[in-house]
């Protein structure tokens, strides 16, 4: 096992196969994962079809801006997938605020922070930033994963409401959730303009094809 180009992420070469990890901050698998070990660390393999983060790696991201000890606000957290390899990646000394407006899915978030103490759930709606503003302090990360058709505004609040000045952002647009009668790339043009005008510089993006269809992942700093 190697350590990537970017921190506390770790890869092999499988054949042609490029294969992500992440080191276990919890032994044990969270959403059926393949384990590999050495010695006594454990490397959780990380799925691209599951995580739009790892999709943005392996399609050529240098840097996620993610680093030990960071403490990240995670918007559309779902069951924890990607939460969970970026548990790995903060640490103990980071710490997670991760927001869904599903209860059902939040079952599941709940059980995952019950093992993984740098995880803080939180049930709200991303859209009303106001009703968790005193649950949670600055943040150096926002990582935005909502499927809406205002995801750039939700992104734009949030980033304004929690995100450090200097901080970093990442945000998966989802082109067919803003408007399904455009092409992609369309969508995405809009999505720079918008942010540009609102101060939100874009330091790299990254199509997901072929791992999320329709999908861009955008590293901003504010």
């Amino acid at each position: 096992m190697k350590q990537s180009t970017i921190f506390e992420v770790y890869e092999q070469q499988k054949g042609r196969r490029r294969v992500l990890y992440t080191k276990s901050l919890v032994k044990g698998q969270v959403y059926g994962e393949m384990i590999a070990r050495e010695g006594q660390e454990e490397f959780r393999e990380w799925d691209p079809s599951k995580s739009k983060l790892c999709a943005a790696i392996l399609n050529g991201a240098t840097n996620i801006f993610l680093r030990k000890s960071d403490f990240v606000l995670y918007l559309g957290s779902a069951t924890g997938t990607t939460v969970s390899h970026v548990s790995d990646i903060v640490g103990k000394e980071g710490m997670i605020f991760a927001v869904d407006v599903a209860p059902i899915v939040m079952r599941d978030l709940v059980f995952l922070a019950e093992k993984r103490a740098n995880i803080a759930p939180i049930l709200a709606d991303a859209n009303l930033p106001e009703k968790y503003l005193g649950r949670l302090s600055l943040v150096d990360i926002l990582y935005q994963d909502v499927a809406q058709k205002n995801q750039v505004e939700i992104f734009l609040k949030n980033v304004k409401a929690f995100l450090k000045k200097g901080g970093y952002a990442l945000f998966a647009v989802k082109a067919r959730s803003i408007d399904v009668s455009k092409r992609p790339g369309e969508v995405f043009r809009q999505v720079y303009n918008e942010l540009e005008k609102n101060g939100i510089k874009i330091v790299d993006k990254r199509n997901l094809d072929p791992y999320q269809r329709d999908h861009m992942m955008l590293m901003c700093k504010y």
